[in-house]
């Protein structure tokens, strides 16, 4: 399964408005994609609850994962949302 790790350099985190833009682009995707903190446990991307509940801080490093057609784009997508967040 592909996947990106990415450091949160938000001062902010992965919060909000942030979390908000990466559930919803995830949710475009007619595939599985999760997120989690780097050696935790992940969830569903494609839910704003549980991306707010990883709460995901600056300096912490994420691990998106999707397994599908056209999932490299994808997590270019979400990797720049989660990185410039």
């Amino acid at each position: 399964m592909p996947e990106r790790k990415v450091t949160v350099e938000s001062p902010i985190g992965l919060h909000a408005r942030p979390a908000a833009a990466f559930a919803q682009t995830a949710a475009a995707a007619p595939f599985e994609v999760t997120v989690a903190k780097q050696g935790g446990e992940p969830v569903n991307a494609k839910s704003i609850l549980s991306i707010l509940a990883l709460d995901i801080r600056r300096g912490d490093t994420i691990v998106i994962r999707a397994d599908g057609e056209g999932a490299e784009n994808l997590l270019d997508r979400l990797a720049a949302i989660a990185a410039a967040s």
